[in-house]
């Protein structure tokens, strides 16, 4: 049951790796100059948490009831990794001046181990 369940995480988490890329990087180059990055990327968080938030529920964990809670919950996951992408973007956007396309993709590998083990053992654990 735990290789489906990984298998199945990884796959819905690749969609909303596609999805949270996407967004993050076309709200970047629509609004960036407007906003400043932290800010773009706070916004772009709260969407692709909320989105990630249902497909995991659904799809993977499949956990019924508790729709509040749980989500409360997978907020305080991804508020820690999203803290960390946020100052990851920033220290990779503004400080080091690399381009928005790789900045993004090298968070992303930081959200999905934190998220993995944060949504097992915390959000969705039964």
């Amino acid at each position: 049951m735990a290789v489906i369940l990984k298998r199945r995480y990884l796959f819905v988490g690749a969609i909303n790796t596609i999805f949270g890329y996407v967004v993050g990087v076309a709200m970047y180059l629509v609004l960036s100059e407007y906003f400043h990055i932290a800010v773009i990327a706070t916004v772009v968080n709260l969407i692709t948490i909320t989105f990630s938030f249902i497909t995991y529920k659904l799809f993977v964990f499949k956990t019924k009831g508790a729709w509040v809670n749980e989500y409360f919950k997978s907020y305080f996951v991804y508020g820690v990794s999203a803290l960390i992408s946020i100052l990851l973007l920033w220290i990779f956007v503004d400080k080091l001046g690399l381009n928005i396309y790789l900045s993004q993709a090298a968070t992303i590998i930081t959200t999905v181990i934190i998220s993995y083990i944060g949504h097992r053992y915390f959000t969705f654990k039964k």
